[in-house]
């Protein structure tokens, strides 16, 4: 099938939105198989700290897996099915892309890419020799009696986990109440993985077929994003695979975006448009804003790193996709001790044009988000909508 020379930005949100399962589709099967599979077909989910809510690497999973639970993440990442490194952030990515890992380790073990932290010899080796007779240790485990712990002041032996880590002396077997535990790579590694390093141009081309099957379309500077010292090779590989037509062209609002000529097909499938989806501030989605802006018209900043007075629509807002779109956005809170769900603030977008359609849906997903969240009731606090306000309340008494 020939792909067109131009995309409407109808047809291009329905492109994205398959390649990203959302929202999601029906899995048979195991649950924890379709949770592999959402990783494997995203590429990573990004973990993050912030607790207001589920944390962000679950959130992002149980919206493509609705049947998704903690645990089957953690029997991913023991099954050696799924490891911990780096994406653009910290992520869990599919242990068969493993060797692609190496790129960045080896930039930081040749001293190509800097690390965040100075070298301290005697102290990596202490580490290390630690572990190799231990086992598996947390920074916990070494002793700090020198200067007073900060974020950005951290002790010299969790430093040299970190530089260990980062060009691949150690891995995290598992977590502990979300501490990292650190163990030597060769220990961790299933015997099965390709360790081989790619070349610049094997990288360059998993960037790309990597980004284009997980978001439908892409620009040169997306599949590069805080990435360092790849952009020429990328370039090169870009021309290269378009000449081989392993990459197509398609103008969307103007624009030339790359896509893969099997991605065409998606358009054929139905989007399931009235089904409603609260998304993490940290969702594959989103994770480039302005990405976001051109394909979504959808302007988002999560305000939780802002002061008080600079935010505009709360400390932790989540986008609302509904409708092939993104619609709305909804700030709030779960208390794990009262178990509410608390919602500061609820703003839909100015296009929307059925309130009531969009309402109904949203009554549908909070049920569930609440669940999720282990809330058993909500409380509407500054809600500006009056009228919104009582049309959710209305909506989700129904349903008790």
């Amino acid at each position: 099938m020939k792909i067109p020379e131009t995309l409407s930005i109808d047809q291009a949100r329905k492109l994205v939105l398959h390649s990203q399962q959302l929202p999601p589709r029906k899995h048979k099967g195991r649950a924890k198989d379709a949770t592999l599979a959402a990783i494997e077909q995203l590429g990573y989910v990004q973990i993050d700290t912030i607790s207001v809510i589920q944390r962000a690497h679950h959130h992002t999973l149980w919206n493509r897996n609705p049947r998704y639970q903690a645990t089957q993440l953690e029997q991913l990442i023991s099954e050696k099915k799924v490891f911990e490194y780096w994406s653009h952030a910290a992520a869990y990515l599919p242990m068969r892309d493993y060797r692609f890992s190496l790129y960045r380790k080896n930039s930081f073990s040749t001293g190509k890419q800097n690390h965040w932290y100075r070298r301290d010899p005697k102290m990596v080796k202490y580490v290390l020799d630690r572990i190799a007779l231990e086992g598996p240790l947390m920074a916990k485990d070494f002793e700090h009696t020198g200067d007073k712990i900060t974020d950005w002041n951290r002790k010299p032996a969790k430093q040299a986990l970190e530089y260990l880590f980062m060009q691949g002396d150690l891995m995290i077997p598992y977590r502990s109440n979300f501490h990292k535990v650190y163990d030597l790579t060769e220990r961790v590694l299933p015997p099965n993985v390709n360790d081989k390093p790619p070349t610049d141009e094997e990288y360059a081309r998993f960037l790309v077929r990597r980004f284009l099957e997980a978001n439908g379309v892409g620009l040169a500077r997306e599949f590069s994003y805080l990435l360092k010292n790849i952009k020429p090779q990328l370039s090169k590989t870009l021309k290269q695979m378009l000449s081989d037509n392993e990459l197509q062209l398609v103008r969307i609002n103007e624009v030339d975006y790359y896509m893969l000529p099997k991605s065409l097909a998606l358009l054929g499938k139905p989007l399931s448009r009235r089904k409603l989806k609260i998304l993490s501030p940290f969702d594959n989605l989103l994770i480039q804003r302005n990405r976001v802006r051109m394909l979504f018209n959808y302007d988002y900043q999560i305000e939780c790193y802002l002061p008080a007075h600079k935010r505009k629509f709360g400390y932790f807002v989540l986008p609302i996709l509904w409708n092939g779109r993104l619609a709305g956005r909804m700030d709030c809170k779960a208390d794990r001790k009262t178990l509410i769900l608390h919602i500061y603030n609820l703003i839909f977008e100015p296009w929307v044009n059925n309130e009531e359609a969009l309402i109904s849906a949203l009554g549908n997903e909070l049920k569930a988000f609440m669940s999720f969240n282990g809330a058993r009731d909500v409380i509407f606090h500054d809600v500006p909508d009056c009228a919104l306000k009582f049309g959710l309340q209305k909506n989700l008494s129904h349903r008790r």
